[in-house]
């Protein structure tokens, strides 16, 4: 099997021992992101809102630096501190996707990396 290392400067770098993301053939597989700011390396956080908007745009730098986009997202995993706040971030969530909604599971977590509220990973096909 033949994996190429997916990274992009316009996504954090990866805060522990792991890839943005890995693409095996036509299938990729996008780590977690939370809503650290590329240019800056600080959290966006100042509401669910922001928070959950740099979170999905860090999704968007990892798949356009693979050749896709989110209508190529087949399967998405999201990790939540309070699930009182799913309809917020499912709103912005739902304002990514165009075509259609992948599949999907939502987690409540006790915590996450840097303590942030949200974390979104993805798994993607191109067509």
């Amino acid at each position: 099997m033949e994996k190429k290392i997916i990274t992009t400067k316009n996504a954090p770098a990866p805060i522990g021992p792991y890839n943005q993301a890995i693409l095996v053939k036509d299938t990729i597989y996008i780590s977690g992101q939370v809503c650290i700011d590329p240019s800056t390396g600080n959290l966006k956080n100042r509401d669910i809102q922001e928070e959950t908007h740099q979170v999905m745009q860090n999704l968007k730098a990892i798949l356009q630096e693979a050749g896709m986009t989110f209508n190529d997202v087949v399967k998405s995993t999201i990790f939540i501190t309070d699930m009182n706040r799913f309809s917020e971030i499912n709103e912005i969530y739902g304002k990514y996707f165009s075509d259609s909604f992948p599949a999907r599971e939502t987690v409540q977590v006790s915590a996450l990396p840097k303590f942030v509220n949200v974390e979104i990973s993805m798994i993607g096909v191109k067509a």
